[in-house]
């Protein structure tokens, strides 16, 4: 039955049918054949409690949220500090973009915000000053993957929601790792143009004479994008506020830095509101299929069956779970992120937890590996993004060169956590749960 479940999906997936309907449709037609047509009532059920859990308001909040921010004006301001501070020093450009997209990554809760927002406005400023293409790309599709992974993320919500963690513990243990990925990238960026200029080359010196007074009043840029990550993220970790309320208070936010910014109308509403009702509704569509495929993958006994399978072969849980890891890896590679969270989570987080691991620690991993997902060939989702955004002159496989030292250095984090886990689990340790 394991292999007749997974086979059947993994052919729909092959087929090209829309993730939602691969899980929907698989979970129905085992339905039937196991149990008949009254068994049906388990996916009107679960179908239901999806559209009414309380936790998953919160992705429309924080989608919406992005869609503010990302029309806001923020990244603008943000790159115009960046350009005055770090412009002067070698490489100091990607350096700065990657500050930047750090810090969307802690407003938006998703990977695209950062990728199209500073492929827009970074990207023809470094190319201009003749940055070498490779720099100039890597270092955007790679910092707009943070978005997953610094709190609040939508994948994290996904994990919490399918595995009954909890959301705000997951936030926390995103926190550290983020940064040290994130550091990583500013640190390679750095060395590399510090000992090959040519790559990145500091701005022209007619460029770069702003009076002290003009730079300090550039820095007024990071105050609000600072007040609003403190503020949601405070709340959660204080145990004020649950995420979702904490989602709340950030898409306020996000739209009274909106009207701060004058770029308040209409049309940007509506364009907010839809963008989110589209997002948002994919998202759950693609929930309700994957809990009706749980369910019923639960219902035919497969998780006491593959535990039990990996208990028989009596291996080291840590090749157990680095067998995961490359598993993961390779799905990213060919499958969207939140196809492969649907598969992997009713198979990899029972046998984690009788491994004797953490499943918040397991879920940064996981949500690393998706990290990695977005920018590996061939089908990752941020490589296309960049595509849609280089002049003619750079190629998709320009593009593809670009992110190999980066998805290294999202190896070397990923390696950093699994070797000292307490990089994830220390402040989720400290918070005060609500």
């Amino acid at each position: 039955m394991t292999i007749l479940l997974f086979a059947s999906l993994l052919l729909v997936l092959a087929l090209g049918l829309p993730v939602a309907f691969c899980f929907g449709g698989i979970a129905i037609i085992f339905v039937l054949w196991q149990w008949g047509p009254k068994a049906l009532y388990m996916l009107a059920t679960t179908t239901f409690g999806e559209w009414t859990n309380y936790i998953l308001i919160s992705i429309p909040l924080f989608i919406l949220m992005a869609h503010f921010l990302e029309r806001s004006g923020i990244a603008d301001d943000l790159y115009e500090a960046m350009y005055k501070w770090m412009g002067p020093l070698c490489g100091g450009l990607a350096m700065g973009t990657v500050v930047i997209c750090t810090i969307f990554a802690a407003m938006s809760g998703i990977s695209g915000v950062a990728t199209v927002t500073m492929g827009l406005i970074a990207l023809p400023s470094m190319l201009k000053r003749r940055y070498d293409k490779s720099i100039a790309v890597g270092c955007i599709s790679a910092g707009g993957t943070l978005g997953i992974l610094i709190p609040p993320s939508v994948l994290m919500i996904v994990y919490a929601h399918l595995t009954g963690e909890s959301v705000g513990a997951l936030f926390m243990g995103g926190v550290f790792p983020g940064l040290i990925i994130s550091a990583l990238f500013i640190g390679y960026i750095g060395i590399k143009c510090a000992l090959q200029p040519h790559l990145g080359p500091p701005v022209p010196i007619e460029e770069r004479t702003f009076p002290l007074r003009q730079k300090l009043a550039s820095l007024r840029a990071i105050i609000f994008p600072s007040f609003l990550i403190v503020l949601v993220l405070g709340l959660i970790y204080a145990g004020v506020t649950t995420a979702t309320e904490a989602a709340g208070v950030g898409a306020f936010g996000a739209l009274v830095g909106v009207l701060i910014h004058r770029r308040f109308s209409l049309k940007m509403l509506n364009e907010s509101l839809m963008g989110t009702l589209r997002l948002t509704c994919m998202i759950m569509w693609i929930l309700i299929g994957a809990k009706a495929f749980s369910h019923l993958y639960t219902a035919i006994g497969a998780p006491e069956f593959v535990y039990g399978i990996i208990k028989g072969w009596e291996i080291n849980r840590w090749l157990i779970l680095i067998t995961m890891q490359i598993i993961l890896l390779i799905l990213g590679m060919f499958m969207d992120p939140a196809g492969i969270i649907m598969i992997c989570t009713p198979v990899f987080v029972p046998v984690i937890k009788s491994l004797g691991f953490n499943p918040v620690w397991f879920g940064i991993l996981f949500t690393i590996n998706m990290e990695m997902g977005y920018i590996t060939p061939p089908f990752g989702f941020n490589l296309f993004y960049m595509r849609s955004l280089v002049p003619k002159e750079i190629t998709m496989m320009d593009v593809y060169k670009s992110i190999v030292p980066f998805v290294f250095l999202e190896m070397i984090g990923l390696a950093l956590v699994m070797i000292f886990p307490q990089i994830a689990l220390w402040l989720p340790s400290t918070m005060i749960k609500r």
